[in-house]
């Protein structure tokens, strides 16, 4: 590589980490400064020792009751949502890759349909009918949605997965003496791992960071995840809202996707990049 290229691959790359990076390190930076300082205007990007709050914005939060209970939810939430998905999407997967039936195009289209369908249209009609059947504001009145628009996603990762394995390791596992219920669960779909694994990741990311199924579907806080509760962060004065701790909130609500993506960025690029080459 020449000189020339090298540098430009270098600024880049630099280039694209400092747009990405700047949003995160300023909501960190705001979650270290006062109130005091933010409603000052206190300029620079790190606090200044008269307006720097330490961790105490970081105790608040964790300190405050609606907080905690939107983490419970959103982890309880997140987690039903995120198995329940990968249960179904795996065996409808299997289906569309191994058998072959009529309307099974159309499967997937309408699938795909679903999962670019506009969140806020849907909003409207499952607030009536859930108030109607009485679910709303409960956990299974999120988890319905939620898998409603991550299972399409999760069955196109993992039907990618079983077409690329080879049909004649069920067959020998069948001639050995398991049934096609064991072939799958002991053949199959340890082999399809990583497409399983990256559809989970997917789902819970999505449960994890919805806001707008959160904050209209649930109206106290039996039900509502982080994102909407902490639009409900409110401070002394009703007009001059706790940016410093709505900063903190969102750094606390972020840390667990950061963490899981630092630990299995690989199966999930993998299981993102499976079936795009050949060969």
């Amino acid at each position: 590589m020449k000189l020339k290229t090298r540098i430009g691959v270098i600024l880049g790359g630099l280039l694209i980490l400092t747009w990405c990076l700047l949003p995160v390190a300023w909501i960190i930076s705001l979650s270290f400064k006062s109130q005091k300082s933010v409603t000052e205007g206190s300029p620079g990007f790190l606090p200044t020792e008269a307006g720097f709050a330490g961790w105490e914005n970081y105790t608040s939060v964790l300190e405050n009751e609606q907080f905690r209970r939107a983490i419970f939810n959103s982890i309880g939430i997140s987690l039903i949502a995120t198995l329940l998905s990968v249960i179904l999407a795996t065996l409808a997967a299997y289906a569309i890759a191994r058998l072959e039936f009529k309307g099974k195009k159309f499967v997937l289209t309408t699938a795909l349909v679903i999962a670019m369908f506009p969140v806020v249209s849907l909003v409207g009609p499952l607030f009536d009918v859930w108030r109607s059947i009485g679910i709303y504001d409960t956990w299974i009145g999120l988890i319905i949605p939620y898998m409603s628009f991550t299972l399409p996603l999760a069955i196109w990762t993992l039907s990618a997965f079983f077409r690329e394995i080879p049909w004649e390791m069920e067959q020998a596992a069948q001639v050995d003496g398991a049934t096609s219920w064991q072939a799958f669960r002991k053949v199959i779909v340890p082999l399809a791992a990583p497409g399983v694994f990256t559809a989970a990741i997917l789902t819970f990311f999505f449960a994890w960071n919805d806001f707008v199924f959160g904050i209209s579907l649930t109206s106290t806080e039996s039900a509502r995840p982080i994102p909407a509760a902490l639009s409900f962060f409110v401070g002394a004065d009703p007009f001059n809202r706790p940016a410093s701790l709505l900063a903190a909130g969102a750094v606390v609500s972020t840390i667990p996707i950061v963490i899981i993506v630092l630990l299995f960025q690989r199966k999930i690029v993998a299981g993102l990049t499976s079936g795009a080459v050949k060969g």
